[in-house]
This record gives C-alpha cells, sequence and structure tokens, in this order.
C-alpha cells in the first residue's frame, strides 16, 4: 500500500488507510518512529483480517511527511493527531469515532488529542506512554547541557535511530506548557495502559500518575514482566490485539 498525503498547517502528513468497520483505529507512534515500525505494521495486518478501519500516519518531521523534525513541539504533533482524527475518524454521535493507540511520544499526543476532541476519541490504548518527558529531560541535565540549550537554541543526544534526538528549545519550552500530569486529564472514555515493568526510557513510576490524573474511571494500567521500552515481543503483540478488541468488544 503506498501512502497518501493529508496538508495540515502548511505541509502534506503522509498517512496509510485500511478500509473497514468503526471506530476508526488510529496509530500514534513514538518520538523519531515513523507508521511503518513493527508495531503499526502488526496492527495494519491484524485490523486488515478483521475488517477494522485502521490509519497510521507520520507525525511533522517523521517518516515520510513533510517539515523538519527539529521544528517539532508537542503542540504541532498533537494537532497532526486531530487533523487525522478530523479528517478520519468522524463523530461518536453520528456512528463514527475513533480509538488512539498511541506509543510513547504518542501516548502524550493521544491523551492531548483526546481532550481536544471528547466528541470523537472513544478510548486510548496507551503503550509505556510519555506525558511531560521534556520536563524529565530538562531535569536531567546538567548546567552545562541548559546553558547550550539556551544558547544554540538545541541540544543533541544519542538516539538508537540513524541519527540522534535533536532537543530543540522550542521542544522542551512547548513541552512545559503542554504538561498534562499536573492538573486533571479530562477525558471519560475507557483507557488501557501497557508499561512495561523492564523499561528503561518510561519508567512504571513515569506512567502510573496517569491513572490518577485521568477523570475516567474506566482505566486499566497492565505491568508486562520483561516488557522494555518497545514492548514488540510476540507476546506483548498479542496483548496489544488482545487489549484493542476487548476494547472495540466492549461497546465503549
Amino acid at each position: 500500500m503506498t501512502y497518501q498525503q493529508l496538508e495540515h498547517e502548511g505541509t502534506q502528513l503522509a498517512y496509510r488507510l485500511g478500509a473497514g468497520h468503526g471506530p476508526m483505529v488510529i496509530w500514534c507512534g513514538g518520538l523519531k518512529s515513523d507508521m511503518m515500525g513493527s508495531k503499526a505494521e502488526f496492527l495494519a495486518r491484524k485490523c486488515a483480517d478483521a475488517g477494522q478501519a485502521y490509519l497510521r500516519f507520520d507525525y511533522f518531521g517523521h517518516g515520510e511527511s513533510e517539515g523538519e523534525f527539529i521544528d517539532g513541539t508537542l503542540s504541532r504533533w498533537s494537532s497532526d493527531v486531530c487533523a487525522m482524527i478530523d479528517r478520519f475518524g468522524g463523530s461518536m454521535a453520528q456512528g463514527g469515532g475513533c480509538i488512539l493507540i498511541g506509543s510513547s511520544m504518542g501516548g502524550w499526543a493521544s491523551l492531548l488529542a483526546a481532550v481536544e476532541r471528547p466528541d470523537a476519541v472513544a478510548g486510548l490504548v496507551l503503550i509505556n506512554p510519555a506525558p511531560d518527558f521534556t520536563q524529565r529531560i530538562w531535569d536531567s541535565w546538567d548546567t552545562h547541557k541548559r546553558e547550550m540549550l539556551m544558547e544554540d537554541g538545541v541540544v543533541y543526544e544519542p538516539s538508537d535511530y540513524d541519527e540522534p534526538y535533536a532537543y530543540s528549545k522550542a521542544l522542551i519550552e512547548d513541552g512545559r506548557a503542554r504538561s498534562i500530569l499536573n492538573a486533571p486529564i479530562n477525558f471519560e472514555g475507557p483507557v488501557e495502559i501497557l508499561q512495561g515493568a523492564s523499561d528503561d526510557v518510561v519508567l512504571p513510576e513515569h506512567s502510573r500518575p496517569i491513572v490518577d490524573a485521568l477523570s475516567s474511571t474506566r482505566v486499566g494500567y497492565t505491568l508486562i514482566k520483561g516488557g522494555d521500552h518497545s514492548l514488540s515481543r510476540p507476546a506483548d503483540l498479542s496483548r496489544l490485539w488482545r487489549t484493542l478488541q476487548g476494547m472495540l468488544r466492549s461497546g465503549l
């Protein structure tokens, strides 16, 4: 399947859409990941087999979408999610709606989008979600790195990808402004959180506060023994699919 493009805020966002019955399942990947990752591809196959509508896309500055990663912020990436919801999710009142599956940074973007689009987002599945991670990065830096950010506008750090992470001043400052764990997260739909017990990027103590911050009373939190940040082992993928199926079958 070749990608298609949606224009949003002056740039083209690449996406792949699988037709099927609703609600629309929307994959929201992590920082510097793209829609061709193992979990996104796995869900594409499973949803196609089940006749389930499924959308995956690349954020601004990611994968096949336009833009430079260094210019991205949580405000921009969460607005990308909202753009996909507006185009493909529809309204629950009109028999549409969507379920967002957010991985790592995508968990933060999904939560922000769910608060922005409460009439369209029916439920959330969050995988090692990383809300407010930019503040943790800032807190971990020494004085030298903080001064470098202020003077140069960017700090580069190693990543598991071909290029290092570029943490811009705009990203850090915007992340602070979009922090969500310091106040109630006003979302009433079902939420399932899958957290790797051995994740050394997003620790369980980082994701657990989401449970208390959410206004929803339908929140599940699963700590997966031996699970790392990727949660891409066969057993992890099977658990992800079972979790999504359970939410779909619940009638939301």
